[in-house]
């Protein structure tokens, strides 16, 4: 049911300080920074040849990722993304297995402009799981 890795997404306290280790230290191509109001986040792009980095940043006080920096002030990985062809089939299938589906179960349209869903880090490994639509 899952595809390729879409993206690793690591929270991360000074995005300023992040985009340069990730532009000037390590070579990558890091795209502008966007803000995703919907999610709470600033979010930025880091293209590998193989997948993304995804950087996220506050955005806003009740973001998501705030809670996260609190509980790990270096910042650190908050979720993976895998692709999926078809969200909905996706989501009705995993809960139907079990697995739960966080927020409404609705997707939601992600930082790529197609439909998002979150799965609960306790049903995989602990660890956040974003599918994303392709």
């Amino acid at each position: 049911m899952i595809g390729r890795l879409n993206h690793v997404a690591i929270a991360v306290p000074d995005l300023n300080a992040a985009i340069s280790l990730y532009r000037d230290t390590l070579g990558a191509k890091v795209n502008p920074p966007q803000d995703e109001p919907d999610h709470g986040v600033t979010v930025v792009f880091i293209d590998l040849p193989n997948t993304k980095i995804e950087l996220l940043y506050p955005l806003g006080e009740d973001s998501p990722i705030k809670g996260f920096l609190e509980k790990n002030p270096s910042g650190g990985i908050h979720h993976i993304c895998y692709e999926v062809e078809d969200i909905l089939a996706a989501r009705d299938h995993l809960a139907a297995s079990g697995a739960r589906v966080l927020g409404t179960g609705e997707p939601k349209i992600g930082a790529h402009g197609k439909p998002v869903l979150f799965l609960h880090p306790k049903d995989f490994t602990g660890t956040l799981v974003e599918l994303e639509q392709v």
